[in-house]
Parts: C-alpha cells; sequence; structure tokens
C-alpha cells in the first residue's frame, strides 16, 4: 500500500470519527447531497459504515440529466434511494412571473431569487427539526470558501453545520472515488468539476478555479446560491471540531 494510500486511509477513518461524534452529539443528523464528486464520497463513508445520517437531495427541476442519471445509479448501487426535497411550485411561478424563465442571467438579484425559491427553502424544510447537517463543502473549492472547517454552529439554520471533508483536497476525492468504484457524475469526465442547475453550470478551462463554471457570468464573490450564506456573505466560520 502506497504513502498515499495510507494517508487516505487515515482521512477516511477521520471522517468516520466526525459523522460518528456528529451524530452522538446532535442527532437527528441529515446529509445535503448534491450528488457531486465529494458528496458521493460521503454518500459512500456513510452507506458503508452504516452511520446513522438521513440523506437528502434537493432537486431544482433545472439539474442536467447527467445529475438524475447519478441519483439513479446511486440508487442502485446502494439499494437505496436518498430523500428528494422539490422547490414549492408557487414560489418558482413568482419568480418565473416577476423575472422570466431565465431571468437569473439579468441580475445577481434576480439569480439569487432563483436559487432561493428552488434550493434555499427547500433545504429548510429538509433542514426542519434536525440537530445538524452535513455538507461536501471543501476549503480548496474557491476564494468564496477558504474558510471552510470542519464543523461550526450555522446560525442562518440554526443548528450544527459538519464539513467532515473540509481539509480534503481534490485529488484526495478522486482518489477515493477510484479506489472505491464510487458512482459520479459524468459530466466530471467532460470538464465540469462543480455542477449545479444547467443554465448555471459550463465546462471550465485548463487554469481556470474549479467553480469558475458556476455563474461564469458572474465576479467570483458574489458565486454562491445562498445555502451557505447569511445576510448575503458566506457564512464567517469559528475553528472546531464535532
Amino acid at each position: 500500500m502506497s504513502l498515499t494510500a495510507v494517508q487516505l486511509d487515515a482521512k477516511v477513518i477521520a471522517v468516520v470519527s466526525e459523522l460518528g461524534a456528529a451524530v452522538e452529539q446532535f442527532a437527528p443528523v441529515v446529509f445535503a447531497s448534491s450528488m457531486g464528486a465529494e458528496d458521493m464520497v460521503l454518500m459512500d463513508i456513510i452507506y458503508k459504515n452504516s452511520i446513522d445520517i438521513e440523506i437528502f437531495t434537493i432537486d431544482t427541476g433545472r439539474l442536467p440529466p447527467e445529475t438524475y442519471a447519478v441519483m439513479a445509479k446511486a440508487a442502485t448501487h446502494y439499494g437505496r434511494r436518498s430523500a428528494i426535497y422539490l422547490p414549492q411550485a408557487q414560489s418558482v411561478e413568482t419568480f418565473v412571473s416577476a423575472y422570466g424563465i431565465n431571468g437569473f442571467f439579468d441580475s445577481i438579484a434576480a439569480r439569487k431569487a432563483c436559487c432561493h425559491a428552488r434550493k434555499v427553502e427547500p433545504l429548510r424544510r429538509a433542514l426542519a427539526g434536525k440537530r445538524a447537517w452535513v455538507t461536501g463543502l471543501r476549503s480548496s473549492q474557491s476564494s468564496t470558501r477558504e474558510a471552510v472547517v470542519t464543523s461550526t454552529f450555522d446560525d442562518n439554520n440554526g443548528l450544527q453545520k459538519i464539513n467532515p471533508l473540509a481539509l480534503w483536497s481534490d485529488a484526495e476525492v478522486w482518489e477515493y472515488i477510484r479506489a472505491n468504484d464510487v458512482p459520479y457524475n459524468a459530466l466530471h469526465d467532460q470538464g465540469f468539476p462543480s455542477i449545479g442547475c444547467a443554465p448555471c453550470t459550463r465546462a471550465i478551462q485548463p487554469g481556470e478555479d474549479i467553480r469558475a463554471g458556476r455563474w461564469w457570468w458572474e465576479n467570483p464573490e458574489t458565486k454562491e446560491c445562498g445555502l451557505h450564506m447569511v445576510d448575503g456573505r458566506l457564512q464567517r466560520i469559528n475553528v472546531g471540531t464535532v
């Protein structure tokens, strides 16, 4: 076994420990999976280690076909389905009436209104009654996420937020996926390191930030959908552990 594999195994053990501790301290705990690479790693770890964490996905209604494909593939691979939360029809209708079907291209305010209707509101329903939620956020994903650490209190949603892959590198994520035959989104093989809604995601060019393909028409400091924001800014995170 190579040194890299040994180091990865140690990181996996740490994640299992962090998730187990989260369940002991904060149950009920849920995991918000976007079905991206990081989230598939966490799904695999949770299922393989029988950790008592419910997994859910937000279906915005505008996801790429490849994302729905990996949802189905994961359900077959693990023999279980994640819970699915959809946006409320009235919220989407209100957005479309005010801004148009693709109004999110017209302004940051319109784009955030779309994200709120399709992502933030369903997330709040998914987190209702829970004491902690798990995410696949990593500090190296973008300039807006450099402050991400393992665990913090989420003031916006009123519960603990656990980011067990906070210090994982992109290479470590992919080494885990390949070593464990984890299902993943086919768009990752087409230059999409970060995948959101189909109209708002493009492939990146060599040398670009891995989230450069998300809302590419905006400046880097605005590229968050609101799931991890407080008062319009990325949540400030105090270093801590579960």
